[in-house]
């Protein structure tokens, strides 16, 4: 038996260094490359965050212009790959559907030998591809196509095809902005794993989408959703927590690996949830989720995570609950891409080591000797 410590889930375990996202769970700190996320959230767009990501640094106008244009000249999802999912059969995972057709999109992917313009090519078609298997869903043929809008514009106009509001794309910014990165959470590790084996971008980036996908990442805040939607109205939100407490089962949207005092990210979403909720005439679930609050902290003392208020931000906006996870992966997009890129400029094979804990030495017997 080694005497190597063990370290379950790779908690606290530094893997590598890294120039993209730094995290204080202690102080509740979050930056990208250096910027306080709020501070990006307040003054800047999706689009200047996923350029910060992918080139370090934020742009200058010049820069940008040029920036929004390549987007623009690489926003269009081939029609080969529209058909592939116009054939998905509309009940699936709506997950599985995003996994699929991003790796459709790689057969057609136009600088297959350019890692940054295929990720370029990636955060430039994401919010159309994502709308895609939404309009699929919900059986409807997909909205042609506009170079003219913003990301998050893009993605409202796509799903509806109609003129967004823009305090609605106010709100859907920051909320892309907000899920951008996060360190090495499960999906960019398994992003990082994956391109250190030097597969190729599409590949690396369909590993962290299959990340994603599970209930204790992506899928949490769908699931921190519908107990808002099970608890129904605020003044049975105690009532609901003590009973799922008293069964030890685990409450949505709580608590973080991280993070020892509340996500930064949850007390910014809740100031836009706030002014959504008024917006749209619909004060339920904030109330649910102060309520929630309240009472975790005094139970358990827990502070809310991102995941709590994802879903009824985009329920306001008009979506579905399976669009949680995919509107997830629409904003990791820049991050993923980002650790895909800086595990190519400094790679070694990430081939960590097990401690073995089965039998040993046991003898072969043939097959018909076996009992």
């Amino acid at each position: 038996m080694s005497s190597t410590a063990i370290h379950k889930g790779l908690e606290d375990v530094v893997s590598g260094v890294s120039r993209i996202c730094y995290i204080d769970g202690v102080k509740g700190t979050l930056l990208y490359r250096g910027y306080d996320v709020e501070e990006l959230v307040q003054h800047s767009s999706y689009e200047e965050v996923s350029y910060l990501l992918l080139y370090g640094s934020l742009p200058k106008k010049v820069e940008l212009d040029r920036y929004r244009q390549e987007l623009f000249s690489r926003c269009a999802v081939p029609n080969q790959v529209l058909n592939i999912i116009g054939a998905f059969p509309a009940e699936k995972n709506a997950m599985d559907m995003l996994r699929t057709a991003v790796s459709a999109l790689s057969l057609y992917d136009l600088a297959p030998n350019d890692p940054i313009k295929q990720s370029m090519s990636i955060v430039a078609k994401m919010p159309n591809l994502v709308s895609a298997i939404y309009r699929q869903k919900e059986g409807e043929w997909f909205v042609p196509l506009r170079k003219d809008l913003s990301l998050a514009a893009t993605f409202l106009y796509s799903s509806y095809g109609t003129e967004p509001d823009p305090q609605d794309v106010k709100v859907l910014d920051a909320l892309l902005i907000l899920h951008a990165d996060h360190e090495l959470n499960a999906s960019a590790f398994a992003g990082r794993v994956a391109a250190s084996t030097l597969t190729d971008i599409y590949s690396a980036f369909v590993a962290a989408i299959s990340a994603l996908k599970g209930p204790l990442h992506g899928g949490a805040n769908e699931l921190a959703f519908q107990m808002l939607t099970e608890i129904g109205e605020a003044g049975r939100t105690e009532q609901y927590v003590l009973n799922l407490l008293s069964q030890k089962k685990k409450i949505m949207g709580f608590g973080h690996r991280v993070y020892r005092l509340q996500d930064p990210r949850a007390a910014v979403l809740r100031r836009y949830l706030e002014d959504l909720s008024r917006r749209k005439g619909n004060m339920m679930y904030l109330e649910i989720i102060d309520e929630l609050e309240r009472v975790m902290k005094k139970e358990k003392g827990l502070y809310s995570n991102l995941d709590l208020y994802t879903g009824s931000i985009l329920y306001l906006l008009g979506y579905p609950p399976y669009m949680d996870p995919l509107f997830f992966a629409l904003g990791r997009s820049a991050g993923w891409l980002a650790h895909i890129l800086e595990q190519y400029q400094d790679n070694k094979i990430i081939r960590p080591r097990a401690e073995y804990v089965g039998e040993m030495y046991r003898p072969y017997a043939p097959i018909d000797k076996r009992f």
